[in-house]
C-alpha cells in the first residue's frame, strides 16, 4: 500500500535545481507555474503531502536551528501520531533526528502540518523534543530508512493518496531508481547560471546502482515567456 508519488521540480535549462538562476527575472513565470502545479489551479492531482529531505528542510524551514534536547528524556518506543486528519502535510526525512523545528506547521503557499520520518537510530531526546512541539513522527527502518514502510504508513495513518516528492537530488533519485516514484514533473525556466556546484534534479550516492531509468512523455506544455512544463511516466522494468 502506497500513495501515488509525483516528483515535481523547478530546474534551469541545464537541469539545476538551485543557484542564482532562481533569482533571475526570466525564472519568475516558471516559479509561479511550479507553485500552481503543486497546489494551485494547474495541479494535476489533489496532493495531500509534500516529502522532502533533511537538507532541503533545513534550507527552507528550520534554517539550521539546533534542537533543544533534554538530558534525561522519558519517551516511549514506536511512532507518535496525533489523531487529527489534516488537509496537507509536510513530511521531512530526518533519519537520525537533527532538525531544529520551532513550529509544528510550515507555510509554502499553503499551511502544512509537519511529520518527521525517523529511523530507530534517532535518540529518545530528539523524539521527546518532537513531542514537545506537537510534531508527529514515524519510525521507518533501523539504521537506514525503509521507504516502503514509510509510504505504507503515510497512506494508512495520514490518508495520503498523492504524495509530492520535492527533493533534494539524492532523495529524488533514490525513489526513482527504486521504482517507488510514479511520475516526474519538470518545470524548466529559460535561464541558467553555469554554476559548477549547483545540484541537478537527481544524484546518486555511492558507487553502486549504476543502472539507468527511462521515461515516457505524458505531456509537454509551453508558455508565453519560454517556460516549458514536461510530465513523464517513469518506466519500471
Amino acid at each position: 500500500m502506497k500513495p501515488y508519488v509525483f516528483c515535481h521540480m523547478l530546474t534551469s535549462v541545464d537541469g539545476k535545481i538551485n543557484g542564482n538562476f532562481l533569482k533571475d527575472e526570466h525564472t519568475q513565470e516558471a516559479s509561479q507555474l511550479f507553485k500552481d502545479v503543486t497546489l494551485g489551479r494547474r495541479a494535476p492531482y489533489k496532493i495531500k503531502g509534500w516529502l522532502a529531505g533533511r537538507a532541503t528542510t533545513d534550507e527552507r524551514f528550520t534554517h539550521y536551528h539546533k534542537p533543544d534536547l533534554k538530558r534525561h528524556p522519558i519517551c516511549p518506543d514506536g511512532d507518535f501520531i496525533i489523531n487529527e486528519d489534516r488537509d496537507y502535510y509536510y513530511i521531512s526525512v530526518d533519519p537520525t533526528g537533527v532538525l531544529g523545528w520551532q513550529h509544528h506547521k510550515v507555510n509554502y503557499g499553503q499551511e502544512a502540518y509537519v511529520v518527521e520520518v525517523l529511523t530507530a537510530a534517532a535518540s529518545k531526546a530528539y523524539k521527546e523534543y518532537l513531542r514537545r512541539h506537537h510534531i508527529p513522527y514515524i519510525i521507518c527502518g533501523e539504521h537506514a530508512l525503509d521507504y516502503e514502510i514509510m509510504l505504507d504508513k503515510l497512506k494508512r495513518i495520514f490518508n495520503i493518496d498523492v504524495l509530492l516528492l520535492g527533493g533534494g537530488a539524492v532523495l529524488n533519485w533514490s525513489f526513482i531508481q527504486s521504482g517507488l516514484c510514479d511520475e516526474l514533473s519538470v518545470v524548466i525556466a529559460p535561464s541558467a547560471d553555469g554554476s559548477p556546484i549547483s545540484q541537478s534534479a537527481f544524484m546518486k550516492v555511492g558507487p553502486k546502482n549504476n543502472g539507468t531509468v527511462s521515461f515516457e512523455l505524458i505531456e509537454a506544455s509551453t508558455y508565453e515567456k519560454s517556460t516549458v512544463w514536461l510530465r513523464y511516466k517513469i518506466n519500471h522494468s
